[in-house]
This record gives C-alpha cells, structure tokens and sequence, in this order.
C-alpha cells in the first residue's frame, strides 16, 4: 500500500532481520537486496538516522557491479522524497570508494552512500553492499551504523518519489521534485586531488624513459582512474591498464587484489620479459597490490616502506605525524615509527577506527594487512593512491621494488607475513573455534609451548583484543584473539564481517628476523612452526573439517 501527496509516496514495509552492517556496510546476495523493500528499509533508515540530510548534499555512486543502477535510481527517489536538496551522483552510477570521500570533502557534504561489496564477487548470483560516509568522508561509526540498524528492526514505511528515471548516464543537472540531481565525471575531482599529492613530472620522465607498468583494474571501478590518470595524464603506453573497463560481473574475476586471485597479473611480473611495476586494485578501488619484477610486496611492508619514505613524495614532504595500522596487520610498521621517533597506534579491523586519529590529526598513514593504505588526504583506503605513491617513490629514487624493499629489510629487519583464511565456514563451527580460543587464554600466559611440542616459542600475551579510542573514548571488545610470543612472534584469529556466506575465518601469522642471512627463506617455510601451533591451539582442521586455507596470501 503507497499513498501518494504531491509526488511524495509513503510506502508500508515490513521488517527485514538482519541488516546490520558489518565492518563495511551491509553485504548480502543480489537477490536478497532484490526483494521487495529491502534496500528501501535501509535507505530510509539511514535518512531517519541522519537528520541533517534533509536540505543538504548527499554524494551517491558505487563500484559498477550488478544491480547498481537500479539501486540508485531507488535511492535517488527516496533521497527527493525526504528533502535531500542536492545529489552528486557519479555518471553511470560510477563512483569509487576513495573518490565518493574525497567528493563529500571537496563539497562538503552531509555524507554519501557508497553501493560496494568492495573485493566480493559481482553479478547477478554475486554480492551486493551498500554503507554510509560521514561527513569527513569516512565510514560511519558504530554509533550510527548501530542507530541505522536497530532503525531497520521497527520499520512500518518509507517514503519515495513518483517520477521518471534519471538519466545518469550522461554528465548534467536535473530536477527530481525540490531537489537537484548534478551527474558527475567520477574521476576530475580525484585526479586533481591525486595531482596536488604526486610529483606527476617526475613519473611521466619514468614513463618516457621506457620504463613499463601493468595495472589490472580487475574490470572494476579503479579501470576509469587509472586509465584517466596513469594512461592519460602521466602518458603510460595505452594497454598500461588492463581489464580498465567495469563490468557488473567484473568479468567473471574475483576482483580481490591479492597473488591468489590476482594470478595473472602475477604471471605477468613473474615473466622473463616482466614489466618493471605491477598493480592491482580490487571491486570499488580501496585496495591495492604492488609488486615489481620477480617480486610480490606483502600490504604489511608496503606501509612500512611508504611510512619510511614518506619525506620524498610531495604531499607528504614536510613530515607525517604518526602511523596507524589495524592489529592483524604486521608489526613492520611499527618498527618505522620507533626510528623515526613517531607515533604509532594499533586498532581494530575496520577503516572506520583509523578516521578518528586522521581527523585529530594523529597519523598520516595507516593500514591494514587486507590490502588497504590510505593517508590523511582522504578518509578511506584507496588502491589508485598508494599505487602513485609508489609509482612516484619508484621515479624519485631510480630504484626497482625489489631494491626498495630488500634496502628497508636490511634497515628495518624482515617482517615474515602471512594470512590464511577459510571461507564459508559452518558460522556455528567458526564461533566454537574462537569460544574454544577464549577459554585458553588465561593457561596460554608464560606457557612454553616447546614443552608440547609445538616449536621453540613461549607465549608473553594471549587475549582478546579491546580498543580504547584514544579520541572519543569508545571501546571495542573481541576484536581478534592475539597469542604473542616472548620473541615477538605472532598468530592472531579473526572472524572476518566481510563475508555473505557463511564465516570467514582469518588466521595472522608473524615472525621477525633481524638477520639478513634469513631474509631470503621462503614466507611459508619461515612460518612453519606457527602455522603449527595455529592449527593445534585452534583445533582448525578438527572443527572446520578444512584441511588447508582456502586462500593464503
């Protein structure tokens, strides 16, 4: 039932259960966000929770993926039915994850929705999200993500707009009801934002001096940047970007950009005739791989390497005040800030707990291991800016990736990295893993775990991890299980909320080696016996019935 007052629908709904966002966003099935009132559910609940969008500006777009068009047109009609005054749509529904941040700053906005399940599969039986930014351009906090969520569990109506399709496909300004639809090029803003951070002089000489690049956008949303930017700006040989064109099923690739599912971009820089750079960026262009010939970056030491060279890029010239990286993610960071006298901070999993800190003005870069960096120029990760910081680190030094990373080893020590996970896990298995996990903590303090066998290691920390905002106070509990050994080792479970099946388990392994002798041991051997202890601590194989990681990176 819908009654209709001058153009202004009000709809009966009914109740959906679970739409609680996660870490980011809400993410389900296509199909689930294809039933009758679902997606309006939240929309509304959104609107409910954030008054002051009524007679302001909303940013609005998403990765490309399937269903996206539609969705905006249905968030376009809600939008104009409670008083939003203006809309910055990207064209073609486009707007990258990083860009739709950068826009809600340069125009100061209200907030935006952004339409992404970032790095999961897209298409018709693929996934879809949606998530709301703030007013600094970072994601929601809690506060509100928890407030739009209980908004959706006593929800009776919402209200929409009668009128016709907009055409967002071509660049303009239009008119629904009292509010103003602008249709924006996704990329202008970004570019000039990226211009004002990078030495573009410098990384067109590294490109006219016949040095080559592959960046495989994934057919996602980082295709239009990077080829606008890389290709046209900074004049890389056309076909620098490939698969640059988003595709609502990204082509039938898992846009996640990592060696597993990234593989032939790997191919391409394992090669003998291997270009000299290799990036990719994952579903919305938050995220990023880097590698150079014959050499894969780990997300951990990328961040340590930028944190260590930071000085020498432009935007970042006169110093960064600090470094943040989420608590899975290596200590290599860590060891930067201790040298450089900076401060560091260690959050929970989440770009929404770094925004705090930026917005404070507490660190400059941070980081997590899941391929994300970011900095202060915006308040998301963003895949396209870390690969010109590199790309302008590469130009500025006259050093390969590989030079680069093997000199910070050599200052820094090596911090061995790696992440197993096991995808769609039975959720009631996954949740006896870590209650078992719990239940260790207090026998695992000071325990050498030589004595059973499991490896010349003994436990200084086991627990939980808890975060205190250092700004608004707020606590976070159960954030991951952390076992730290006296050595400095670690092995850290997590539940990952990025998931639409099922749960993911993520298991975080670490060890340092200060010894350039050991710097070239293979990632997985030098991890061996702590992936031992994982498995034996956690009883995975016994309660998941995996007998491997679905994807180790």
């Amino acid at each position: 039932m819908s009654v209709l007052t001058m153009g202004v629908s009000t709809v009966t709904t009914q109740v959906y259960a679970g739409q609680r966002p996660g870490t980011s966003g809400l993410r389900k099935k296509v199909t689930v966000f294809q039933q009758p009132h679902y997606l309006e559910n939240f929309v509304q609940a959104i609107f409910d929770v954030v008054p002051e969008l009524k007679g302001g500006t909303l940013v609005l777009g998403g990765d490309g993926r399937y269903h996206n068009r539609a969705a905006v047109q249905t968030i376009l009609k809600m939008a104009a039915a409670n008083g939003v005054a203006r809309v910055l749509v990207g064209q073609g529904a486009l707007l990258s994850t990083p860009a739709v941040s950068c826009i809600i700053r340069k125009y100061a906005a209200v907030g935006g929705i952004v339409l992404s399940a970032s790095h999961n599969p897209g298409g018709p039986d693929g996934d879809f999200g949606i998530k709301y930014n703030v007013t600094n351009g970072g994601p929601a906090p809690e506060k509100i993500t928890e407030a739009i969520y209980q908004a959706t569990t006593t929800i009776s109506e919402y209200k929409t707009y009668s009128a016709a399709d907009i055409d967002i496909e071509s660049l303009g300004e239009y008119t629904l009801g009292d509010m103003q639809v602008i249709v924006i090029d996704p990329v202008s803003d970004y570019a000039e934002l990226m211009e004002g951070l990078f030495d573009f002089s410098a990384i067109r000489a590294w490109f006219a001096s016949g040095k080559r690049m592959r960046f495989d956008a994934m057919s996602a949303a980082s295709g239009p940047y990077a080829t606008r930017i890389i290709e046209g700006i900074l004049g890389a040989p056309k076909g620098t970007v490939v698969n640059g064109i988003p595709l609502e099923d990204f082509g039938g690739l898992h846009p996640d950009p990592n060696p597993v599912y990234a593989d032939d971009l790997v191919a391409h820089l394992m090669a003998t005739n291997a270009p000299d750079f290799g990036a990719a960026s994952d579903g919305d262009a938050d995220r990023n791989m880097v590698l150079g010939r014959n050499f894969l970056v780990t997300p951990s030491d990328s961040l340590a390497v930028m944190a260590a060279n930071a000085k020498l890029i432009k935007g970042y010239a006169a110093g960064i005040a600090g470094v943040a990286r989420s608590m899975p993610t290596s200590c290599a960071v860590d060891a930067v800030a201790k040298k450089l006298n900076l401060p560091c901070f260690e959050t929970p999993t989440g770009w929404k707990f770094f925004g705090n800190l930026l917005d404070a003005g507490k660190v400059t870069l941070c980081g997590e291991e899941s391929y994300g960096t970011g900095s202060n120029h915006v308040r998301e990760k963003d895949g396209v800016w870390a690969v010109l910081f590199w790309l302008n680190l590469l130009a500025i030094t006259g050093k390969s990736v590989e030079e680069i990373v093997t000199a910070h080893w050599q200052e820094y020590g090596r911090h061995f990295y790696s992440r197993h996970d096991y995808e769609a896990v039975d959720t009631a298995a996954a949740n006896g893993l870590m209650a078992h996990l719990r239940s260790q903590l207090p026998s695992l303090q000071g325990k050498n775990l030589q004595e059973q066998g499991l490896g010349a290691f003994t436990v200084a920390l086991a627990d939980d991890f808890a975060y205190d905002d250092p700004i608004d106070g707020s606590r976070s509990e159960q954030q991951g299980i952390r076992i730290i050994m006296t050595d400095g080792s670690r092995v850290v479970f997590r539940l990952s909320g990025t998931g639409t099946e099922g749960a993911t388990l993520r298991v975080y392994l670490e060890k340092f080696a200060a010894d350039v002798a050991q710097h070239g041991v293979e990632t997985q051997k030098a991890l061996h016996d702590l992936i031992v202890i994982a498995d034996q601590l956690a009883q995975i194989k016994t309660r998941t019935g995996r007998d491997a990681a679905t994807v180790v990176t």
